[in-house]
């Protein structure tokens, strides 16, 4: 939106009658040069998983070789950016994924969902994890695995899909209607992702909001069933999202039954939303 009202810069006279320049753009105001260059270094490895080599770097950033090799030496040095053994290769470390976990309520959120969580696993004998929604899609911040040989597991720190995985459904369906478009309009489709219909979505995360859960077979793994249920926060919307791939036995052991399981998973849910100040509904646990 355009200044209501615009002042003179540092070096203009506030008489001339030629009038007054508009301020520059809140982005371009105040400038870091070599910040963003280690920030979009950062960004460029972020997506991808083999790392680039500083050749490629250079290349992808279209920027000046010794000024990326300066700048990489520190982010190795400070520990952001990993060198391969055979000194050609450049990977992202997980130092910033520490660093969002020592963010407070996060950090808060992990350890108080951690001996739920595996209370969980060993109750259903599966396994399960934690996703919050970040910058377009689903960060996995917590994983457990089952007691048992066959689970289903995900990495921590991984993104998924915020359309096509039952946490990011979850996460959708239990945000207000302004925070829904805002997810939906950052959501960038990662590799891989089940494309969905506007309308389709919209019906599908209705029908989430009416039983409490999401609960279908998994559209990335075969014999996989995912139920997931919303972790509430003071305002009555998801903080996270509890999900288990809900793996069907293929052995003799007969563990707890899939209703079970998401009966088990439910309570789970709801004893973490009790621990961040919010509830859920019991009509949404029956």
């Amino acid at each position: 939106m355009k200044p209501k009202y615009s002042f003179p810069t540092i070096d203009q006279n506030p008489d001339d009658a030629d009038g007054i320049a508009s301020p520059p753009p809140a982005e371009d105001r105040y400038r870091a040069p070599a910040l963003d260059k280690g920030l979009d270094i950062l960004e460029l490895l972020a997506r991808q998983p083999q790392g680039l080599t500083r050749a490629e770097i250079v290349k992808e950033m279209d920027r000046n070789a010794s000024e990326i090799y300066r700048m990489l030496e520190r982010l190795v040095a400070r520990q952001y950016v990993l060198r391969s053994l055979s000194g050609d290769r450049y990977s992202l470390s997980l130092k910033l994924f520490t660093l969002a976990h020592m963010h407070p309520p996060l950090n808060r959120l992990v350890t108080q969902a951690i001996p739920i969580m595996e209370a969980f696993a060993q109750k259903a004998e599966q396994a399960c994890h934690m996703g919050v929604y970040d910058q377009g899609n689903v960060l996995i911040t917590a994983q457990v695995n089952g007691p048992g040989t066959w689970s289903m597991t995900i990495r921590v720190g991984v993104h998924v899909g915020l359309v096509d995985t039952a946490s990011g459904r979850v996460l959708l369906a239990f945000a207000d209607a302004s925070r829904a478009q805002q997810m939906l309009a950052q959501h960038t489709a990662l590799e891989g992702e089940v494309p969905i219909e506007s309308d389709a979505l919209a019906a599908a995360l209705g029908i989430i909001r009416q039983q409490g859960y999401f609960e279908r077979d998994s559209l990335q793994s075969f014999g996989v069933a995912d139920i997931s249920c919303p972790i509430f926060g003071p305002d009555h919307s998801a903080l996270a999202a509890l999900t288990c791939p809900y793996v069907r036995r293929i052995d003799r052991h007969v563990g707890p039954d899939q209703k079970t399981v998401r009966l088990l998973l439910q309570q789970a849910a709801q004893a973490l939303s009790l621990t961040q100040g919010g509830f859920a509904p019991a009509s949404r646990h029956t």
